[in-house]
C-alpha cells in the first residue's frame, strides 16, 4: 500500500470505487471529507455487461471521479488481471467522461475479510477507496 500523496483537484469530493473481478466487481462510495467508504451491492456480470452495470452506478451516485483497484503479484509484477482491470478503467473513463484513478489493490480482499466484511468484493472496494482517500492532500 502506497503512502504517496496525490494532488487531486479539491472540487473532487465524492468517489466511486471498483474492485475489478472477472465475475464479481465490488463497489464502494466515499467522500473526501470523511475519508471513509461504504460498500455497495457487488456487480455480478462479465464483459461489457460489467461495464454497463458500473456505469449505472456512476449515474446513480454521480461521483466527481472513479477509482479502480488494479491487481499485481506480491512482488509488484503484472499479470493477466492487471491488464483486464486497466482495460476496465479505460472503458469507464471513455464511457463516463470522468477521471479514473488506479490504485494498487494487493491484499485488499484479505484486509476486507480481516475486517469482517460480509461481501469480500464490496469490502475490498472499500479498502481500495479508503487507501485512495488517505493519499489525498
Amino acid at each position: 500500500m502506497s503512502t504517496e500523496v496525490l494532488d487531486i483537484p479539491a472540487h473532487y469530493q465524492t468517489f466511486l470505487a471498483f474492485d475489478f473481478g472477472l465475475k464479481r466487481t465490488g463497489v464502494a462510495v466515499g467522500t473526501r471529507i470523511l475519508r471513509t467508504a461504504t460498500p455497495q451491492q457487488t456487480i455480478r456480470a462479465e464483459g461489457q455487461a460489467r461495464v454497463l452495470r458500473a456505469l449505472e452506478r456512476v449515474r446513480e451516485w454521480q461521483p466527481e471521479a472513479l477509482v479502480v483497484g488494479v491487481p499485481f503479484h506480491p512482488d509488484g509484477a503484472s499479470h493477466d488481471n492487471t491488464a483486464r482491470a486497466r482495460r476496465f478503467a479505460r472503458q469507464l473513463r471513455g464511457a463516463s467522461g470522468l477521471q479514473v484513478y488506479e490504485v494498487d489493490e494487493r491484499y485488499s480482499t484479505t484486509e476486507a475479510l480481516s475486517r469482517g466484511a460480509a461481501d469480500a468484493d464490496a469490502g475490498a472496494a472499500c479498502v481500495i477507496l479508503e487507501q485512495f482517500l488517505r493519499s489525498l492532500k
